[in-house]
């Protein structure tokens, strides 16, 4: 099994702000990094995306589990799907921004209200090397716009409208899950 190291925020935060560079030929290498980015993810449950950047790879490739539906609560019945991999991925067309629960397995335990387009229009290259334009739409395209600013060096905080958005999750004497709220001052 290749599982990786994530790196997390705010120690690496210069690598996970990194650009990556486009894969110029899905090859031996890339089809191992795709292998490795299925494996990490699918060692840490409580994600659903992975971005070749989190590994400390500056390659265009990430993982996603389509189809999951996440709010922020644990629950016994949540279904992961396995992850697929999209390779160069490019948004064509995004519309119907809406607010919605974020988080990312460099952030562990921080959560946030972003906003992100609730429809999107990718093209990309799949784990083969054959090129796709898919539409997705609600918390699909939620992750995948959030795999591809982790390509472009952008984190989930940024698109937080304020610091007041990002918060904790903890159980409360009631055992319901609860929001709370952190103080963090937004990168410059």
């Amino acid at each position: 099994m290749g599982i990786k190291r994530i790196i997390e925020y705010p120690n690496d935060e210069e690598a996970l702000r990194r650009k990556s560079k486009p894969v110029r030929t899905v090859n031996r290498r890339i089809k191992k990094l795709v292998q490795d980015l299925k494996d990490t993810l699918m060692d840490r449950p409580e994600g659903v995306g992975l971005a070749a950047v989190q590994i400390n790879i500056h390659s265009r490739v990430f993982v996603v589990r389509l189809g999951t539906k996440v709010d922020g609560n644990e629950d016994e019945d949540t279904k992961l799907n396995p992850p697929v991999a999209m390779i160069n991925a490019e948004i064509l067309e995004a519309k119907n921004e809406e607010e919605d629960f974020d988080g990312c397995l460099s952030f562990p335990g921080l959560f946030g209200d972003t906003i992100r387009p609730h429809f999107i229009r990718v093209k990309g290259l799949d784990e083969w090397g054959k090129p796709f334009e898919k539409i997705f739409e609600g918390f699909d395209a939620v992750l995948i716009h959030h795999e591809i600013d982790h390509t472009n060096g952008v984190l989930f905080i940024d698109r937080a409208e304020s610091m007041k958005k990002l918060y904790v999750i903890q159980e409360d004497e009631e055992g319901n899950w609860i929001k709370i709220p952190i103080d963090m001052k937004k990168p410059s």
